[in-house]
C-alpha cells in the first residue's frame, strides 16, 4: 500500500474553521427570513389606534332640550397595514341629559345594522329597514321589533369642562347581547 495517499489527520484549527463556517452559515440562512416574517405579521400583532376615547363634540352646541344631534366620529383607522388619519369610522347620537351629563347612543340599528335616524316630530329614532321605532334613551318602543335589544349606548366623557369623548364601539347585529366587534 501506498502511503501517499493516505490524507492528512484532520487539526483541531480546521474543525473550528469549519464548525464556524456552519454556524456563520446558519445565521445567514435563518436570521434575514425571519426579519422579514416579522415585518409581515408586525401589522397583525398590533391593536387599533382607535380603541379609547375619541373627541366627538362640544357640550355647548347640543340643544339644552335635550334633543338628539347625530354627529360623527372621526379617528385614526389602522387596519392592517394601512394607517388613514381623520377619517369617519361610524356616527353617534348626543343627547344632553342635565347640565354636564351626555347620552351616546350607536347610529346603527342592533337588528341588521341599518343607520338610524331620529324624528323630531315623533321624538324617536326610526329604522327604516324593518320600521321599528326607538325611544329618546335607546329603549325599544315597538314591542313586534326584530331588533333584540335596543340601542346600543357608549360610554360618554365631559373633559375640560366642555368635550364630549365617546368610546366609539361597534357590537355585533341581531343577537341580544351586546358582544364587541
Amino acid at each position: 500500500m501506498d502511503s501517499s495517499h493516505v490524507p492528512p489527520p484532520t487539526d483541531r484549527r480546521s474543525f473550528l474553521t469549519k464548525a464556524a463556517a456552519v454556524v456563520i452559515g446558519g445565521i445567514v440562512a435563518v436570521v434575514p427570513p425571519l426579519a422579514g416574517l416579522m415585518v409581515l405579521v408586525d401589522p397583525l400583532r398590533r391593536k387599533s389606534e382607535t380603541s379609547g376615547a375619541v373627541k366627538v363634540g362640544s357640550l355647548s352646541s347640543l340643544p339644552e332640550n335635550g334633543e338628539p344631534v347625530k354627529l360623527p366620529v372621526i379617528a385614526t383607522r389602522v387596519d392592517a397595514w394601512n394607517r388613514t388619519p381623520n377619517v369617519a369610522i361610524g356616527s353617534v347620537y348626543l343627547q344632553r341629559t342635565g347640565p354636564n351629563q351626555v347620552r351616546a347612543l350607536n347610529s346603527v340599528c342592533p337588528h341588521a345594522g341599518c343607520s338610524v335616524g331620529f324624528r323630531p316630530g315623533q321624538n324617536h329614532y326610526f329604522c327604516p329597514c324593518h320600521n321599528s321605532s326607538f325611544a329618546t334613551d335607546g329603549r325599544i318602543l315597538d314591542p313586534k321589533s326584530p331588533s333584540p335589544r335596543a340601542l346600543d349606548e357608549l360610554p360618554v366623557e365631559i373633559r375640560n369642562g366642555n368635550e364630549v369623548w365617546v368610546k366609539f364601539q361597534n357590537f355585533r347585529k341581531g343577537v341580544s347581547e351586546k358582544i364587541p366587534v
